[in-house]
């Protein structure tokens, strides 16, 4: 793989590399990260273990380039203490109440590894396993990266062998991500991916006072185990009415008679996305009026997560001798909606043998106008 990936790289007139050894796991594999960057600045560092983007740089308004993603510098704090920063998410993104669902008549249980719940794949979901990374097509303007693994029938209590690939494309302005996935067995699906963002390029500095507008008319609100109520609520007169744009902290420092933020400790929602049906929609815009920097998320995904770092461990020691808080970064989790396999007004998980999921979702990065 490493030979292949520096060799193919290395024909990418607009784009360097370089590929390093990042560590070995507690289970002896071992991890590589790779780095490609575009001459205009934009740079992204993953690794093959979790699928994770360790680093994503972008320049601001004055041209100054700074990391916009959190994490960690060693391989052992990703396997010990990470959030999930930067990861692939599977096989179920988000929360499964009880961490029990039900499939043509079989009943299936899962880890409770959030308090009640199953949160993002269980114990070893995909962010903690070692994927098969290898350069995609390469072109002047663009480069992928394939990364693909095998997910054994009954892993972490999920029915059918899982067959797994994602895409990253990096081009000179976006990071696109692909999904594509094939069962032998009937399973639920629901991949996404974690990069806590903080556009200021300063983790000290919390995102509170980025700038966010969402074209969403509807989100869903959750009870006090954080799983959806069952029905999409209109955010008017809501503090989740990002239809014009508000700083985060603005819409934190409302007051709710139905407990949401509080019941979240922050915004940790699902924000319904218009366009049903379209192969691609707009699902939002956040930027930071300070450096300038935008970031604006297009998918095919019918939901949204906008989490805003409401459980950061105050005082973690992050890449760079950074310390994180409470708020260090926001997360864009594109996906379909939590508990879905519980709750079947909501658009279906189930993918089935014979059927292909696919799924896409553009991260485009840009500069404010003056």
């Amino acid at each position: 793989m490493s030979k292949q990936i520096l060799e193919q790289a290395s024909k990418l007139s607009n784009f360097g590399h370089e590929l390093d050894h990042f560590g070995i796991t507690r289970d002896g594999e071992k991890v590589e990260k790779l780095r490609i960057f575009h001459s205009n600045g934009l740079e992204i560092s993953m690794i093959n273990y979790g699928g994770i983007i360790t680093s994503l740089k972008t320049p601001d308004r004055s041209g100054k380039i700074e990391d916009i993603v959190l994490g960690f510098d060693t391989l052992s704090e990703y396997e010990e203490k990470s959030p999930y920063f930067g990861a692939l998410i599977g096989r179920f993104g988000n929360r499964i109440a009880k961490g029990q669902f039900s499939l043509d008549g079989n009943r299936y249980h899962l880890a409770n590894n959030n308090e009640a719940n199953h949160l993002h794949g269980g114990n070893r979901g995909f962010d903690k396993v070692c994927w098969n990374m290898k350069i995609g097509e390469q072109r002047d303007d663009a480069v992928s990266v394939i990364l693909e693994y095998t997910s054994a029938d009954g892993e972490e209590g999920y029915p059918g062998e899982l067959k797994t690939k994602v895409t990253y494309t990096l081009t000179e302005n976006s990071l696109k991500i692909e999904y594509h996935a094939t069962t032998d067995a009937p399973t639920v699906l629901n991949l996404t991916h974690h990069s806590y963002f903080n556009l200021s390029g300063n983790p000290g500095q919390p995102v509170t006072d980025h700038m966010v507008q969402f074209p969403s008319e509807y989100y869903l609100p959750i009870d006090e185990h954080l799983i959806p109520l069952g029905k999409p609520e209109k955010v008017t007169d809501t503090p989740f009415d990002f239809r014009q744009p508000q700083k985060i902290k603005d819409g934190l420092h409302q007051d709710t008679e139905n407990l949401q933020l509080q019941r979240a400790a922050g915004y940790d929602h699902t924000f319904v996305i218009k366009g049903s049906g379209e192969a691609r929609k707009f699902a939002g815009t956040v930027w930071h009026p300070e450096t300038g920097r935008k970031l604006e998320v297009f998918t095919s995904e019918p939901g949204m997560q906008f989490y805003t770092g409401n459980f950061l461990e105050a005082g973690m020691k992050g890449k760079g001798n950074a310390t994180y808080q409470k708020r260090s970064g926001f997360c864009l989790e594109t996906q379909h909606f939590p508990d879905s396999p519980n709750q079947s007004q909501f658009p279906s998980t189930v993918l089935r043998p014979g059927e292909i999921f696919t799924s896409e979702t553009i991260y485009q990065f840009g500069i404010l106008a003056s």
